[in-house]
């Protein structure tokens, strides 16, 4: 009989991190875009840019996390890993419990993008410490499962913070004031969950640097580059990754912002992310369990055809039940894309120097954040006074918007297609 999978306790406290910052990100894509929407409506913003402004602001933290990505991940390669990481989680949870300051649609924006910055920061070297806290063959189910468990830990902050929000009258606040305790309810939440990691992880894994880390992050960041050049199955993967992932973030950004810009009811939104939450714990331990017997490889090409099918039917979405269905379906393969993804290259690469790669890693998949998000907000204001009647349905700009995300999932099936081939070449070699 096949021995039961169990966790280490190093392994769990990674997975811990996973629930806390999880918070954030369900927050993120839910609650903050309806209520930047309701603070640039009292504001007199032009409701048809709401979704534009939006997308900016992601497109500027994404900016700024692909410059600061190339420092993380020399530092993260050197002895400084633990101490930048919590420098990061500090950032990400004093901007997200600041939110709350300013009900200026402006100011708030402002404020959400240094939480961004925080967040997708802490994850390089979080991420760079998977291939030191568990081995190669237990590496795909233990990512799965820190995407599984922080998908359904995230549920936990996210229906107190919904109560508050959805019986603010019941318990004395205005809308705004229940907000502010929604986010310092979600950064306590963060901050405790990452307290395990902190306590007992000891980086193993690292290089030795004689010059000023800060200086020659971007010199080594082109030697990794060059390298990963000369490793053509890493350089075709990474490409591949910064167009495919770029879909998977796009949505998990703009999901809610989507569905308000059509006119969706704001309730039934919440609700409908709330179930792709939940959907998404047992999908993504599926998938954990299916990289066991399954190549990775193959895995994650299912999963990049299903999203474009996903995006494929967004684009004629009109109705809430078909947000409901949209929900569902993303939560089927969200986490099993994000972290198979993740484990791939863990697999590929040189564990000493996983910062590095993690922060290339992160580069691309950053720089296809900016893509999606600005792709969808540019599309979206060219074509605003657009209507277009397809198949007897009416779509409206923001459908065409996030439609222009097909052709980027892809791309990024046809190269991964190739990286993998060239990966398994290079393992029979």
């Amino acid at each position: 009989m096949k021995e039961k999978f169990k966790l280490t306790a190093l392994e769990r406290n990674w997975i811990l991190y996973d629930i806390g910052n999880s918070a954030f990100t369900l927050l993120v894509s839910t609650l903050i875009p309806i209520y930047f929407n309701s603070l640039a409506g009292s504001a007199g913003v032009d409701e048809n840019l709401y979704l534009s402004y939006w997308g900016y602001a992601g497109s500027i933290s994404t900016i700024l996390v692909a410059i600061i990505a190339p420092i993380c991940g020399t530092l993260s390669d050197r002895k400084f890993k633990k101490p930048i990481f919590l420098l990061t989680v500090l950032l990400g949870c004093i901007a997200c419990g600041c939110l709350g300051v300013t009900t200026h649609w402006l100011w708030f924006l402002g404020i959400f993008i240094f939480a961004k910055v925080g967040f997708h920061s802490s994850l390089v070297f979080y991420d760079s410490m998977l291939p030191e806290i568990t081995t190669g063959k237990r590496m795909d189910n233990v990512s799965s499962m820190g995407y599984a468990y922080g998908y359904i830990g995230s549920v936990i902050p996210f229906v107190l913070c919904l109560v508050l929000v959805l019986f603010s009258d019941s318990f004395g606040l205005t809308m705004g004031g229940a907000m502010v305790w929604a986010f310092l309810i979600t950064a306590a939440w963060w901050m405790l969950f990452t307290l395990p990691l902190l306590r007992s992880y000891k980086q193993t894994a690292f290089v030795d640097g004689k010059g000023a880390p800060l200086s020659d992050s971007f010199k080594q960041l082109a030697r990794t580059f060059r390298e990963a050049k000369k490793e053509k199955h890493v350089f075709v993967y990474l490409i591949s990754f910064f167009f495919f992932i770029n879909g998977v973030y796009t949505i998990i950004d703009m999901a809610t912002a989507y569905g308000s810009a059509l006119g969706l009811d704001s309730t039934g939104l919440l609700l409908a992310l709330l179930l792709t939450q939940i959907v998404a714990f047992p999908c993504a331990i599926i998938f954990g369990i299916l990289s066991a017997r399954y190549d990775t490889g193959l895995l994650i090409k299912i999963c990049i055809i299903c999203y474009t099918c996903i995006v494929t039917f967004a684009l004629f979405l009109v109705t809430l039940w078909q947000f409901w269905l949209l929900a569902v379906l993303v939560g089927m393969f969200q986490g099993g894309i994000q972290a198979l993804a993740r484990s791939y290259l863990g697999k590929i690469i040189n564990p000493e120097r996983s910062g590095e790669f993690y922060g290339l890693m992160d580069i691309c998949g950053k720089g296809a954040a900016f893509l999606g998000t600005t792709l969808v907000a540019l599309v979206s204001q060219i074509t605003a006074d657009v209507k277009l009647n397809i198949f007897g349905i009416q779509l409206q700009n923001e459908n065409l918007a996030v439609g222009s995300l097909i052709i980027l999932f892809c791309i990024g099936f046809v190269l991964f297609c190739k990286a993998d081939q060239l990966n398994k070449a290079r393992i029979k070699a």
